[in-house]
């Protein structure tokens, strides 16, 4: 029987404990280790039965209880060092970013767009990595005082819940999200009525509502279309995580993009940067360039200027599979209106998103999109960074590859959110605070080194022996789900062992990680895990999409190599891997293994949450690792190898990884002094935590986008409205004066007064007459390309030299001149080349219009 009406009845706080409230709805409870024990302070089972989810506590603990701490002196004590401590945080007292930059750049909000968040385990709205990363970002600006906040989607039934059935295929469960539960709350105008936005779909109007949820200082709005007069096909929109197919998946990113952007337009947020985390949100471009053409009376040029140039992207994905592309037919459905508000047709839209504009058949591809619109993107790692260059080649014709305008900002993680309480306070007593708040600070990690070995090594066994408890708890749990016998849930509570090797594999079961590398030679793996002198355990945990049905055949492997009777005690696979099963993976491990194909992983930030606990890293040279990996903080499975079989890099990968294991990372755990502390590891551990510690973190990642992206932008201010317009319109005429020009721009003549042998030390003359078809001198940039040249003339890992013009107003035959120097012996060569240059954007290669000299 359905209710006829309902009730939300808020827990009546003694006065004393009124602050509660407020601790309850700010998410920065979930990365302060003193705030999260004064909540499990009021009743520890209920702490776990409710998820860890403060809001659900108070919402479920007694009246009785709640009086009974009221007069508690030692938790009143508590609370109020707790409230002092956060009232401290909230002031955001001289924090970082006012520090290193000016008021005018400080007040300057960046809008930080991500289809997912992973701040904590009862905020389930994320899935995997990416949502991991953006919270970890919010956290950090939070932290570092950066003008952020973010924008994403309020998911009602969140990601799947994953448990496995008697064969070990992955089943799920879609529980829906209790949202008068959760750390959020719906935004409300002055009048008390929710604040609604809407946007136009092919059958009518669809209102969102705004939920906030706090991060620290930062704030998160989060768009919810389940609205009560909205159509009950509408209301699913935000219903489910990456749920749906290609048409709803449409719906969800133009709530995101178009939805979010109108969302911090109604409540009066001032953005002037707008980050777009991954191609999902790339209709807030699109957005805001109609914005500018409708209210501005920009024309389309114009408003591209406008919005591309305080635009960031950051992509993710390292293959084109993994980039989010339309059919041209749902565009037209979802942005038919859209093409006449910009004042273009429909074929120059949709070459906004076409990797070749020409090629009428190609599907609509929102990274692409993101890239035409931005002035900054950046890949997630240094190689990933490269790959993104390789990939998107083509979208700048002309460009060498490395200049394409794609660099990198290697992902972090947000250290006091993953370290272990305990390896925390040995931090604090041996590194001083600065670990958390400026962990970038290589003085303060090669503190580490000070550390006692014993101190140390017991630390890490402690978390060890806390994984192993979490581990038998939560098996023992899933055996008693699938009614298995008694004995084997009995059996389970007895599982693995606290000092035995101990080895985490825990991602997302897509195929290219290579889950069962590790079984290519089971046998082999039996007799290095059963090795009664030197014996080893793996903890695995991960879920497939629910429709790759090729990660659900990895798991079931697993599963069935776990029930051998020879692994009982050497393997667990923990079902329904969320944030709480990663951090006691992360914290207890003595190795955690990654073992991709290269150059799959864009990034990979499980291995940096390993490494800040002092775990060692076995992993191949890809994503993070490839930049990170030296000898002494852990191993490199093979070398920079890219293979064309795929069966011979599993078999010899695998084979690789086998003698690591054996000859390498078995040897170094059980070689023992007297008093039992493994010397060498420990060495390892410290090593490791010195080098990457000041590296890895999202502190690092966060004040690297805001050096390098936000206060650049921020900076120039070229979105600003009204009167700053007129920037964009001079760089929309700018742009199309060139682009008239440069098909009758030629090079005329290259000459040179170097003989055909030269010395080092010599420099040579080079001088190159343009006919500039009316263009200004500075308008260009003429330049020389040279370094040296392999057997077929090519010439590689060249430079780039900008010869000076004779003068810089010529519109005419203008000659330019430079000079090539010689560094270094052997067989050098030049090319010469002519592109657009503009004082603001520099020498722009964007466009494609990129004129070489074809003697």
């Amino acid at each position: 029987m359905k209710a006829i009406q309902q009730f939300h009845v808020l827990p009546t706080l003694p006065a004393p404990l009124e602050r509660l409230r407020e601790l309850a709805y700010n998410l920065r409870w979930s990365w302060d280790a003193d705030t999260i024990g004064l909540f499990f302070r009021i009743d520890r089972d209920l702490w776990e039965q409710t998820g860890r989810n403060p809001v659900a506590l108070l919402g479920a603990v007694s009246q009785e209880r709640l009086e009974e701490l009221a007069g508690d002196d030692r938790f009143l004590n508590h609370l109020r060092r707790v409230g002092e401590d956060f009232d401290d945080y909230m002031r955001a007292e001289a924090v970082w970013y006012d520090r290193c930059h000016p008021s005018g750049e400080a007040e300057a909000c960046v809008a930080y767009f991500c289809a997912e968040f992973g701040i904590t385990d009862c905020l389930a709205i994320y899935s995997g990595g990416l949502g991991i990363l953006a919270g970890d970002h919010l956290k950090s600006a939070s932290d570092l005082g950066v003008p952020l906040v973010g924008v994403g989607l309020f998911y009602q039934g969140g990601y799947f819940h994953q448990y496995l059935n008697a064969d070990g295929w992955q089943q799920e469960r879609y529980p829906l999200n209790q949202v008068d539960q959760m750390p959020m709350t719906l935004v409300r105008d002055a009048s008390g009525q929710p604040v609604t936005v809407s946007l136009q779909d092919p059958k009518g109007e669809v209102h969102l509502h705004v939920w906030l949820a706090q991060v620290g200082r930062i704030a998160l709005y989060l768009l919810d279309s389940n609205v009560a007069t909205n159509r009950p096909e509408d209301r699913g929109i935000t219903g489910e995580l990456y749920g749906g197919d290609q048409e709803m998946r449409i719906r969800q990113e133009r709530v995101l993009g178009i939805g979010g952007l109108r969302a911090l337009q109604a409540l009066g947020v001032d953005c002037k940067v707008f980050h777009m985390n991954e191609g999902h949100a790339g209709f807030l471009a699109i957005e805001r360039i109609r914005q500018a053409c409708t209210t501005l009376g920009l024309t389309f040029d114009q408003a591209v200027e406008l919005a591309r140039a305080s635009q960031v992207f950051t992509t993710h994905t390292p293959v084109p599979a993994g980039i989010d592309i339309f059919d041209p037919t749902l565009i037209d459905r979802y942005f038919h209106n859209t093409y006449g508000e910009l004042g273009i047709d429909r074929d120059r839209f949709l070459s906004l998103g076409r990797e070749d504009p020409t090629n009428t058949t190609s599907p609509f591809s929102m990274a692409v999109l993101c890239l035409r619109l931005s002035r900054h993107a950046n890949g997630v790692s240094r190689l990933h960074g490269h790959v993104s260059r390789e990939m998107f080649h083509s979208l700048y014709p002309g460009a060498l590859e490395k200049e394409v305008p794609i660099a990198h900002v290697t992902n972090g993680v947000h250290y006091p959110s993953w370290i272990s309480k305990e390896l925390a306070e040995l931090y604090d007593r041996y590194l001083g605070p600065k670990w958390q708040y400026a962990p970038a600070d290589e003085v303060v990690w090669a503190r580490i080194r000070e550390v006692p070995d014993e101190e140390l090594w017991r630390t890490h066994c402690r978390r060890r022996e806390r994984l192993v408890a979490f581990a038998r708890r939560h098996l023992a749990k899933q055996l008693e789900h699938r009614s298995a016998p008694p004995s084997q849930v009995r059996q389970a509570r007895q599982s693995l062992s606290i000092d035995t090797l101990t080895i985490g594999f825990a991602r997302r079961f897509a195929t290219y990680k290579r889950a069962t590398l590790l079984l290519h030679d089971s046998e082999r793996l039996v007799r290095l895990l059963t090795d009664p002198e030197r014996p080893v355990q793996l903890l695995i945990a991960g879920k497939a999409h629910p429709r790759d049905h090729a990660g659900k055949e990895l798991i079931r492997q697993w599963l069935h190599f776990a029930r051998d009777e020879r692994m009982r005690n050497h393997v667990v696979f923990l079902e329904d891997y969320d944030m709480s099963v990663a951090r006691y993976l992360v914290q207890g491990a003595d190795v955690w293994l990654n073992n991709p194909l290269r150059p799959l992983e864009a990034s990979g930030t499980s291995g940096m949450k390993a490494a800040a606990n002092g775990v060692l890293n076995l992993s191949i040279l890809d994503g993070w690792w490839d930049e990170a990996f030296e000898p002494g903080v852990g191993w490199a499975i093979g070398g920079h190898e890219e293979y064309e079989d795929r069966e011979e890099q599993d078999r010899v990968e695998a084979s690789a990884l086998y003698d690591l294991l054996e000859k390498e990372v078995v040897p170094a755990f059980y070689d023992r002094r007297r008093d039992g502390i493994p010397e060498g590891w420990v060495q390892m551990m410290q090593h490791s935590l010195a080098t990457l510690g000041p590296t890895f973190s999202s502190h690092r990642m966060v004040s690297q986008y805001a050096e390098e992206h936000y206060a650049p932008i921020a900076a120039r201010c070229v979105l600003e409205e009204g009167a700053e317009a007129t920037q964009a319109r001079d760089l929309a005429e700018w742009r199309a004066q060139v682009v008239r020009a440069w098909p009758r721009l030629r090079i005329v003549s290259v000459e040179s007064d170097g003989a055909p042998e030269q010395q080092v030390g010599d420099d040579i003359d080079v001088r190159v007459v343009v006919d500039l078809a009316g263009l200004p001198a500075r308008d260009v940039a003429v330049q020389l390309y040279y370094g040296r040249v392999d057997p077929l003339a090519e010439i590689t890992d060249g430079a780039l030299h900008r010869l000076d013009p004779d003068d810089d107003d010529a519109t005419g035959e203008t000659t330019f001149r430079g000079a090539i120097p010689c560094r270094t012996s052997g067989k050098l060569g030049y090319a010469v080349r002519v592109v657009p240059f503009h004082v603001e954007l520099g020498e722009d290669i964007a466009g494609g219009l990129i004129r070489w000299w074809l003697p």
